[in-house]
């Protein structure tokens, strides 16, 4: 669910309920939103609106933007340098490249020593009132909060997607992609922690990174006040989601028939099924600046710079150590120095590509861009992804019990929202529950799940009809022509359905620069799909999830299976395998989970770039400290992982320094 606009008939009375200037605002922010949904679907970036600028300075007359060219400038929050300073420092003790959920982390804590100075460059903007909003989550996936990446171009997967190509959006802002995500809490299988452990990854045993996780955890999670697996006295506030339709209770039920418990399916005990847990308060969202970087960026020691590309790590190539970066601001290349370190925190992404850039990564690769070779390490030669299928639709005979845009848009909900952190607003883009099973293809012999069902109150067709902004849709790149021939007669139905996630690819994938030129994306190639193991494990999540359906809980809403009709599988019988492996290949979407481009192990590993405390082989004072250095798959959204890592990681870098 999406809220594109709000619709005022039949809603009268709470216009008083709120601020003039902040009903305004919502108005004229959602019709702007709605145009730029209509307009050319390349563009990337809010529009610029005369008109609300006007109004802003109508309501308060000595309003001035600081950046004329930016919209919502005036409404976004601020990071001034503290005591009245002008500029940046010189140099620095740390310099943190990326203010995203480990970088927030990593910055709060190294400035808690007030004797230590932290500068934090972060390339996008700070968030705003509309980043708030759980529901809107889709619509983020194309804004100017995020990096608009897209996998290189691989034959026979995304067939339904914008030039047959995957998108992987990333998030662009103070927060990272914490700002832009589904707000889903997970943290992996102690098993899973504990390989990685033993691969030679001194200290992230499951029961080590279990107390990092707690430090940040202010869980509010009624029936676990007890549990000896949360932690309350964080910063990081974890909830239930306040709004449920009554599809999630049905889920929930529907796995215990099948043998999988209700519980919290972050204990380690027993997989099973669970309410989704979710990185918000009071039905608002909780980015990692939020909750690290607002309460402390008045410390003095404490800088953090906005709008700010790192462009290259500075690195002394005689003693092979980092010594700052070069930074681009306000159109001026900058460089900064760093006494003690500099940690790149910008992402599984602009981390690998930062390195190469600075001439650390595969000697041939870096030579073919007239690189400048400092330290030949396999960054990038290892991508791992979690996928999914987002077009398993079940339609419903009852109305009313799922969630559908254009019937929970009203001002009314925005209000209750407001108010009081419920309502559909508060949904984390409608998905509710979250199941872990372990299917019959899986070669895994510890309890170890190879899918992730994420139950959703609704599904993609809960985002159309007339007046529907199509966010979820479009977030993904599926082409009007595909979804409509597919989803066009059950649009904006009651339906459900529950995206099963990879957990586990075999198919391994790379990332490599472009060129050259800093400004210019990477190459990513995903390599989906490439293992048939992976197509067999989708074929049985898909198997499970009408399983799922055919239980007596589904059967009461009457869930039926929707018979979509894509191009490319004209002519497969439906529900046989061979139908279900074309439907994966024609909407293969990211759940925007890559690691393992700067992947973590000893030196005797031929593909480790750091080591087990995060420094980069071979090169001194220098670390990666993000998701990127997660060396295996995990069965988590990564947002969790990466906030352990950063709490993690400063307590080892205050240990070396000490």
């Amino acid at each position: 669910m999406t809220l594109p606009h709000l619709m005022l008939s039949g809603d009268k009375g709470y216009e008083n309920m709120l601020p003039k200037k902040l009903v305004l605002f919502l108005i004229f922010y959602l019709i702007n939103t709605r145009v730029e949904c209509q307009k050319n679907g390349s563009r990337q970036s809010f529009l610029q609106s005369p008109l609300l600028d006007i109004m802003m300075q109508t309501m308060a007359p000595n309003y001035m933007p600081r950046n004329p060219a930016d919209l919502f400038d005036s409404l976004r929050d601020s990071y001034p340098l503290p005591n009245g300073l002008t500029a940046p420092f010189s140099e620095y003790d740390y310099v943190i490249v990326g203010a995203g959920s480990a970088g927030s982390v990593l910055a709060s804590r190294l400035s808690e020593d007030p004797s230590v100075t932290v500068l934090l460059l972060e390339a996008g903007k700070p968030e705003m009132l509309i980043t708030d909003v759980p529901a809107i989550a889709p619509f983020f996936q194309r804004t100017e909060y995020s990096w608009p990446y897209f996998m290189e171009p691989q034959p026979g997967v995304c067939l339904g997607m914008r030039n047959q190509r995957c998108y992987w959006p990333r998030g662009r802002a103070v927060g990272g992609t914490s700002v832009i995500n589904y707000m889903i809490y997970t943290r992996g299988r102690p098993e899973e922690w504990d390989r990685i452990a033993a691969a030679g990854n001194y200290g992230w045993s499951y029961r080590e990174v279990l107390e990092y996780y707690k430090k940040s955890e202010r869980a509010d999670l009624p029936g676990l006040e007890n549990s000896p697996y949360r932690g309350l006295k964080g910063e990081m506030n974890v909830e239930f989601v306040p709004f449920r339709t009554p599809l999630i209770s049905t889920f929930l039920e529907a796995g215990r028939l099948l043998g999988y418990p209700t519980l919290d399916y972050n204990s380690p005990e027993q997989l099973g099924f669970g309410y989704l847990q979710a990185t918000m308060k009071s039905g608002k969202r909780v980015s990692s600046a939020k909750a690290f970087l607002h309460n402390n960026k008045d410390r003095p020691n404490l800088h953090i710079l906005p709008m700010s590309i790192v462009t290259k790590v500075l690195i002394d190539s005689k003693t092979k150590t980092a010594t700052g970066v070069q930074y681009v601001r306000q159109r001026l290349r900058m460089e900064v120095k760093a006494r003690r370190e500099v940690i790149l925190s910008a992402g599984p992404i602009a981390s690998p590509q930062l390195l190469m850039l600075s001439g650390i990564g595969p000697k041939k690769h870096l030579s073919r861009h007239s690189i400048p070779l400092v330290q030949d390490l396999p960054v990038g030669r290892t991508l791992y992804d979690h996928i999914t299928f987002p077009g398993l639709v079940f339609t419903l005979n009852v109305t009313n019990v799922s969630l559908i845009e254009t019937r929970e848009t009203t001002f009314s909900n925005v209000i209750r929202w407001i108010q009081f952190g419920d309502g559909p607003a508060s949904t984390t883009g409608a998905a509710e529950g979250i199941g872990y099973i372990k299917t019959a293809v899986s070669d895994d012999p510890e309890p170890v799940p190879d899918i992730e069902l994420i139950s959703i109150g609704g599904s993609i067709v809960s985002d159309g009809g007339p007046g529907g902004s199509k966010a979820v849709r479009r977030g993904m790149m599926i082409t009007n022509d595909i979804f409509d021939r597919a989803y066009g007669s059950i649009d904006a139905t009651d339906t459900w359905t529950a995206f099963p996630m990879l957990l586990h690819p075999k198919s391994v994938g790379r990332l490599e620069l472009r060129n050259n030129n800093p400004f210019s994306y990477p190459k990513m190639y995903g390599n989906y799909l490439t293992d048939r193991r992976d197509v067999a494990t989708f074929i049985e999540a898909i198997r499970f999830i009408q399983a799922l359906a055919e239980t007596e809980p589904f059967r009461i809403f009457g869930a039926r299976i929707h018979e979509a009709q894509y191009p490319a599988c004209r002519g497969l019988i439906f529900d046989s395998d061979v139908y279900w492996e074309c439907a994966v290949r024609t909407l293969s979407a990211t759940l925007h989970h890559q690691i393992a481009t700067c992947r973590m192990g000893p030196d005797t590993d031929p593909l480790a770039v750091v080591d087990p405390e995060l420094r980069v082989h071979g090169v001194q004072r220098l670390r990666v400290v993000d998701s990127s250095v997660i060396p295996r798959t995990v069965s988590v959204h990564t947002n969790a992982p990466a906030i352990m890592i950063g709490e993690k990681a400063a307590d080892m870098i205050k240990a070396s320094w000490s």
